[in-house]
């Protein structure tokens, strides 16, 4: 195990999170039709398809190139909220992320957030609204304090994805202050934010690809 993280890291992380958000379509769904459009399973899944298409012609050699094909496609293939946010994600990832083959520790921190900062940008997203920014942010804070307190890469991701899973489960007490879920106002409460969850997703993906775990 390395703590520098090489292009193909990414794309593997990449192509885990489509996979992933694939075969927990139906489950999003579900998040979303309580509180939301009920699309952000299909949204997500229709959207990864397509970088999983994109990056089988061909997936750029540098950081900067793969993630910002990823955002682009995905800015442009997902309706809803969701893919301005998770498509500014990657391409924030990318732009800090340089033209470089592999990222270590302090590249890949930088890069994640970079991309946090790029979707409270986007979505004027605070702690406690009930999006994706719950579990996001927790996840990128719990990755810099790992490091900094001299843990692996593999063992920071790891914090961070187990950080971003506490955070989705938290959002199930909140009530919505963002999106279409706001207009719920109080009935928001006792349903996990299906942006949230994918956010979780997305982490446990990036932990099992830097651990190269099956």
């Amino acid at each position: 195990m390395t703590d520098i993280i090489g292009t193909d890291a990414l794309v593997d992380w990449i192509s885990r999170f489509g996979a992933a958000v694939t075969e927990k379509r139906e489950w999003l769904t579900e998040l979303d039709s309580a509180i939301g459009d009920a699309d952000h399973g299909a949204n997500m899944s229709r959207g990864m398809s397509a970088v999983k298409e994109k990056l089988a012609a061909g997936a750029p050699a540098t950081a900067d190139e793969l993630l910002k094909s990823v955002g682009m496609t995905l800015v442009s293939s997902v309706g809803g909220a969701s893919g301005p946010l998770y498509g500014t994600f990657f391409l924030r990832m990318g732009m800090t992320a340089g033209a470089v083959t592999e990222l270590d520790a302090a590249g890949l921190a930088a890069a994640l957030r970079a991309g946090l900062e790029g979707i409270v940008a986007r979505g004027k997203a605070e702690a406690g609204d009930k999006t994706m920014f719950d579990a996001m942010a927790p996840a990128v804070d719990a990755l810099d304090e790992a490091l900094a307190g001299g843990a692996s890469v593999a063992d920071a991701v790891q914090k961070a994805a187990d950080a971003a899973a506490t955070g989705r489960d938290a959002t199930e007490a909140l009530v919505a202050r963002k999106g279409r879920a706001s207009y719920l106002g109080e009935r928001s409460a006792g349903h996990l934010d299906p942006g949230s969850a994918s956010t979780a997703i997305l982490f446990e993906t990036l932990a099992a690809a830097v651990s190269g775990s099956s």
